[in-house]
């Protein structure tokens, strides 16, 4: 099935399965044939948007179809197009074979939890399906603030507020400003993509409310220090410390292709905030050994590195070995581990192979 449509003008509609990009057998569409698209879809309020900026995010549904996030943009002068399909119901974290740890970290009270990766790789569907988790599980009262709204909610243990950015808030920024006053358990960000947005989901952590938000960061260990660096330098040590106080966890993913050649499944790197990781937070010069307590972590306390969960997949027969070693952090040491060779004084790895070992 395909994820993504992409249209522009004399050019034959291309569409991305499985991450890969395919033309298909269609007709090449005129600038006219798009500018009549524009004219369908987009409301009088969209298409003055679009012509004052030549580009819109926004989101629409077709009864009995499904649901599509989309971009219109100008490219060479004329209207191009990207859609993404979002399915009308939301699957749950066993669906998207997600580590079971989530399952527990998404129903703490307070601390924010952050779901990270590149673009495509899965980030909005993970922040639903925490969401829809909640929702079959405990009365909370979530208020999120999307551009645009992707996944729709329906109340059923939770009382379910989503706000999409200029259809109902002017702004992330204006959305967020007085979230607080409407009693909010949980605060979804669909991005956080500036300085104002991440001062808020801290503060809105740090008040005793659970937040969820996406950032584009590849892995969990460059996650933190992406966070800081969203402070001026002499703000550095009180986030630090904030981050340490306020941070639960952190996922990260990347879709891999599926061994058969259908479909992708995801590989996650997981960082919770123990004690031990939060010292490493708080402190500059120990930053750098967050990866080491996620390697060390897998039995206890359910972290893990995308090298393991790639070796995992792997064992598992779910991916080939060419795609591990592609898309893992260190090849070389992923390559020994893999043929079974590995340094009797490394013991980063133990604790996640007896565990593999015994399940």
């Amino acid at each position: 099935m395909a994820s993504d449509l992409h249209v522009k003008a004399g050019t034959r509609p291309t569409i991305r399965v499985d991450g890969k990009l395919i033309a298909l057998d269609e007709p090449e569409p005129s600038s006219q044939d798009l500018d009549t698209v524009v004219e369908q879809i987009l409301t009088p309020k969209q298409r003055q948007r679009f012509e004052e900026v030549n580009e819109i995010d926004f989101a629409f549904s077709i009864p009995g179809l499904s649901r599509f996030r989309a971009n219109f943009y100008r490219q060479r002068g004329t209207v191009a197009m990207a859609f993404r399909q979002i399915p009308f119901g939301v699957p749950s974290l066993e669906e998207l074979n997600l580590p079971t740890t989530l399952s527990d970290l998404v129903l703490r009270p307070r601390g924010l939890i952050l779901v990270t990766g590149t673009v495509g790789q899965g980030k909005s569907t993970t922040l639903a399906s925490m969401v829809d988790h909640v929702n079959n599980r405990e009365p909370r009262n979530v208020i999120t603030v999307e551009d645009p709204v992707e996944f729709l909610h329906r109340d059923n243990m939770c009382m379910i507020s989503q706000r999409e950015v200029s259809l109902d808030t002017g702004s992330f920024h204006d959305g967020l400003k007085h979230i607080l006053r409407q009693d909010p358990d949980i605060i979804l960000i669909g991005e956080i993509r500036d300085l104002e947005t991440m001062k808020v989901a801290i503060m809105a952590a740090d008040t005793g409310h659970l937040v969820l938000s996406t950032l584009h960061t590849p892995d969990a260990a460059q996650t933190i220090n992406r966070i800081i660096s969203f402070f001026p330098l002499n703000e550095h040590e009180e986030v630090r410390f904030l981050l340490a106080d306020n941070l639960t966890a952190v996922l990260s993913l990347r879709l891999i292709p599926h061994k058969t050649g259908q479909g992708r499944v995801p590989a996650t790197e997981i960082l919770i905030n123990t004690a031990t990781v939060a010292e490493y937070i708080r402190d500059q010069g120990k930053t750098q050994m967050i990866f080491k307590a996620m390697q060390e972590g897998v039995a206890q306390y359910g972290m893990q590195t995308f090298d393991q969960s790639l070796m995992g997949l792997y064992k598992e027969d779910k991916i080939t070995y060419e795609q591990a070693l592609k898309h893992c952090t260190n090849p070389a040491e992923f390559d020994l581990r893999a043929r079974g060779i590995h340094s009797a004084s490394d013991l980063t790895w133990e604790s996640f192979e007896h565990q593999k070992k015994a399940g």
